[in-house]
């Protein structure tokens, strides 16, 4: 885990203080709100509602156990004892007070956390596997390469205005678990011809009001040569994209009119008439940061624990949890845990200020002193002992953090909506809470399977519902919250933008609506097919036949 610097500390609270400063001169009224809001805004303070809103940058979602306890001291002291963890592996803060947010900013500059390019048109938090330098599946760490990235960043002289805001993801593993084809920037660690490892590069790709998959820039492009050639891709994107209409602002609209074979060609062009060697990270800064991503000393174990499996075959609560909240270690006898941040009747992705200090007490004994946050708004422990395992699911069940239902319908993705956001059209938490109510029986939702569920209470779309296998969005028709279904939706390597299926529903009839998308999947699907196997052989017919009736 990346630890400050000499510099990093005098910079984060050099911020402070002069945030400090333009929250006294708004205060005083000597700033106007049109002032002002710039200047929050680079600091990432919103204003929704019904309060101030702040959100905290957790990078590529690494947190300590002492970051977890200072952002539960933070929520129980300036805000309502709980934050809301998002689908950028950040943290918000939804009922902050402006005259608390400079003594909130220097809370979090002393476990070196900051909320600096966590809004603003810029490069937003860099989000990463959440099971990176843990997962079996893993060719290469992808976490020194955010912190790359993000320190590179971080106040770019010539990329801190650009035409919108702009997000990168990580992967370095076989399987994305990070969505990287849903991003501005998607790179993913691959094997090069020389046997030697570089990065697969997507550009353009985004959701929001216009969805779009990334493209291939790049099949290949050398490790030592990232910054420079990402430096190329914001550039042409800098001096191209659109600032007269902030619905066609963002890059993903810049690659679809060129054609990704124009915006490869001037990317390439503007690389090659750049001094690579003047941009590109020398080798001992790259193995300094390197440096702070040392795996822990995990000596191998047994793969097999002989309580967990009795526990196993006589406990099937247990055994359900396992299956699905457990997963696979790169180190033999050791696993990571999902935490599920989506026990029915909760909002998903909540997590009270007791819940964080209990899940960094967890990560101290049975974690390396290391947790995560994923963009499925879960926590995570990424490296337990298996025979650890069952002493850590006895303390997550007291706690009622012992769901398991990872990856499951009951694991949805859900934005805060109406209940908070001014953006929004309508509310996305109860309607959530009430499908997770529907739902909630473990045995029903094992037999339904693998299945991603995501809401958005407008078009901004933060609760990814395009990538969704089902994706429900909140819209306001003359006055009445009205939802879209889509179907069909994936952010993973096969990923795909759901497809509307007709008409939106009224809130009250969203639950019944999924229901029957679900028995229609069933009463259809072959032997072992999951849901979107379902709906890419099928198509959709049969969905809309049973929502809306015969045509």
């Amino acid at each position: 885990m990346y630890r400050y610097d000499e510099f990093d500390h005098a910079f984060v609270h050099e911020r402070v203080d002069q945030f400090r400063d333009q929250v006294e001169r708004r205060l005083e009224g000597k700033l106007t709100e049109d002032e002002f809001r710039p200047l929050r805004l680079r600091n990432g303070l919103y204003l929704q509602l019904h309060a101030y809103m702040l959100r905290i940058a957790v990078p590529y979602g690494v947190l300590s156990p002492r970051q977890l306890r200072q952002l539960a001291m933070i929520g129980r002291r300036w805000d309502r004892a709980y934050g809301h963890f998002t689908t950028r592996q950040n943290l918000q803060f939804n009922w902050v007070k402006l005259v608390d947010v400079p003594a909130i900013l220097n809370a979090l500059a002393e476990v070196e956390m900051h909320c600096i390019q966590t809004s603003g048109n810029c490069v937003r938090n860099v989000t990463a596997d959440p099971f990176a330098g843990a997962a079996n599946d893993e060719l290469e760490d992808p976490r020194p390469w955010c912190e790359i990235l993000r320190q590179w960043s971080t106040l770019h002289p010539e990329f801190s205005w650009l035409p919108r805001k702009f997000k990168i993801a990580v992967s370095g593993a076989a399987e994305d678990r990070a969505a990287i084809a849903f991003h501005d920037i998607g790179l993913k660690i691959v094997r090069g011809p020389d046997g030697k490892n570089g990065f697969r590069v997507l550009v353009g790709g985004g959701m929001g009001r216009t969805p779009y998959v990334g493209q291939e820039i790049r099949s290949f492009l050398p490790k030592e040569h990232l910054l420079s050639y990402i430096e190329s891709i914001l550039r042409v994107y800098n001096l191209h994209g659109r600032r007269d209409n902030i619905h066609k602002a963002r890059i993903k609209i810049l690659v679809n009119q060129l054609g990704i074979d124009k915006f490869r060609e001037d990317v390439e062009a503007d690389w090659e008439a750049t001094h690579k060697d003047a941009i590109d990270l020398p080798q001992d800064e790259y193995r300094r940061i390197m440096s702070y991503f040392t795996p822990p000393d995990l000596s191998p174990r047994p793969i097999r624990d002989e309580g967990v499996e009795q526990r196993r075959i006589t406990d099937p609560i247990f055994a359900n949890w396992l299956k699905h909240n457990v997963r696979a270690h790169r180190v033999p006898g050791y696993v990571s845990v999902i935490i599920s941040l989506k026990e029915p009747g909760r909002t998903p992705g909540d997590a009270s200020s007791d819940q964080m200090d209990f899940v960094a007490d967890l990560a101290e004994r049975y974690s390396r002193n290391e947790a995560r946050v994923n963009y499925t708004q879960n926590l995570i422990l990424p490296h337990v002992a298996r025979s650890d395992v069952i002493a850590v699911y006895e303390e997550l069940t007291a706690e009622e953090l012992a769901t398991g239902n990872n990856e499951l319908l009951g694991d949805m993705i859900c934005c805060p909506g109406l209940d908070y956001c001014n953006l929004a059209n309508a509310r996305s938490i109860p309607i959530a809470k009430e499908i997770a109510k529907r739902f909630e029986d473990p045995v029903r939702q094992e037999l339904i399977g693998p299945l991603r569920l995501n809401m958005s209470g407008c078009i901004n779309a933060c609760g990814h519902h395009h990538s969704g296998n089902i994706g429900i969005l909140g819209v306001d028709k003359k006055g009445t919250e009205l939802y879209q279904i889509s179907l069909g939706g994936s952010p993973k390597d096969d990923a795909a933008v759901g497809t509307i299926i007709g008409p939106g529903f009224r809130a009250e009839a969203v639950p019944q609506a999924i229901d029957t998308i679900i028995e229609t999947y069933l009463a259809n699907r072959n032997e072992g097919e999951d849901f979107l196997g379902t709906w890419r052989r099928l198509g959709a017919a049969p969905f809309k036949e049973a929502l809306y009736g015969a045509a």
